[in-house]
């Protein structure tokens, strides 16, 4: 049972995971930072210091803090935002890869298709 565990715990797939979770785990840190750290007080400095956070309403008896899921839809935006940015920022630094050549069976299929047209 221990080798079984091994073989399945030691699968590239595995580790492959493993460090996506760990490297996943530190960008979050990263993206948390980057929208709790500048832009939010950014925007707070163009909105005036409008917190949402502490805004209620009572019905009925029951405290809805809607201020909350209203500074929550607003965190999400501005974490989309800064990923947006990063990922646009990341593509304009890849370098595309060529299209690989066709294979020979392409070729030949391309010079026939070719050919039967110019035939007619």
């Amino acid at each position: 049972m221990l080798k079984e565990f091994k073989e399945f715990a030691m699968k590239g797939n595995m580790l492959d995971l493993a460090i996506g979770i760990v490297i996943g785990a530190a960008f979050g840190a990263v993206i948390t930072s980057l929208v709790t750290d500048i832009f939010t007080p950014l925007i707070g400095m163009v909105t005036g210091g409008v917190d949402f956070k502490d805004r209620a309403s009572e019905i009925m008896g029951v405290n809805l803090k809607w201020g909350l899921f209203v500074q929550a839809i607003i965190n999400f935006l501005i974490v989309a935002f800064a990923l947006f940015l990063i990922v646009k920022a990341v593509n304009r630094f890849r370098k595309a890869e060529p299209a690989p050549p066709p294979s020979d069976e392409v070729v030949l299929l391309t010079e026939i298709r070719d050919a039967l047209k110019a035939g007619r």
